[in-house]
């Protein structure tokens, strides 16, 4: 079966691009490199077994992309916990949703009606949409890059017509097809990013349920989160486009 590589950062330092990869299942690091060729390096190395290849690689790299502190335990965040986030982010909240369903949705009055109708009176007036209001009114961002089946799950259709309610309070909701998100090699991971400063990863059983939030500090780990921000932001569709263009598809 093939590994989960994630794609932790690259460094060129003057040996090409060279790359560290993380295994998600079993953690193993993948690096590489240009290969150490001379025969006369190679003759130096006194562990190299048959079949393996040596690289060459900037220090650099392993200080910044290698995992550190393999013993890290998760740090998991209550509802409570989860929500202050919200609360405290100095100028930045943004989402990565790539999930094709959400089973919260799904027990909703509002999912009702819009399966039935095709459309949903929105209120304005709960808990979440007067945190966020009072955040995008200070001047804060809250932003959010949504991946979208070819063709949408009926959730991901709720939630675009969603969109329409949470830009109203200041959002700015954006949607990438799956194929895209693939090409560019975003994460299926559903996760929040606060400040540029830390993540909370959003944990899900296999019946679409959220189990947990685990708090997400470790800089390289950050770091990588921001670099997916800033490609998935940069290809996203606004919603409002994006709607425009599926029903032209229709």
């Amino acid at each position: 079966m093939a590994r989960q590589l994630r794609f932790n950062g690259m460094g060129s330092g003057g040996t090409g691009w060279s790359s560290v990869y993380e295994d998600a299942a079993s953690g193993e690091v993948i690096v590489h490199g240009p290969p150490l060729t001379d025969v006369d390096d190679i003759a130096q190395l006194q562990h190299l077994s048959e079949g393996e290849v040596a690289v060459v690689v900037p220090r650099e790299l392993l200080v910044d992309w290698t995992p550190k502190g393999a013993t890290r335990q998760a740090r998991i965040l209550d509802l409570d916990e989860f929500e202050g986030l919200f609360r405290t982010f100095s100028h930045s909240a943004w989402r990565l949703e790539t999930r094709r369903r959400f089973a919260s949705d799904e027990a909703t009055d509002t999912y009702r009606q819009f399966v039935e109708t095709g459309s949903v009176d929105w209120s304005v007036e709960d808990p979440y949409c007067e945190l966020i209001r009072s955040q995008t009114e200070q001047g804060k961002r809250v932003e959010r890059v949504r991946i979208v089946d070819q063709p949408p799950t009926t959730g991901q259709l709720y939630l675009l017509n969603n969109a329409k309610r949470n830009s109203g309070l200041g959002e700015d909701i954006r949607n990438l097809w799956r194929v895209d998100a693939d090409r560019l090699q975003l994460p299926a991971e559903d996760v929040w990013l606060f400040d540029s400063r830390l993540a909370a990863k959003l944990r899900f059983d296999d019946d679409d349920h959220l189990v947990d939030v685990e708090l997400i500090t470790e800089p390289a780990e950050v770091v990588r989160y921001s670099v997916i921000r800033d490609a998935a932001w940069h290809h996203a569709v606004p919603y409002e486009k994006f709607a425009a263009r599926l029903s032209d598809s229709e």
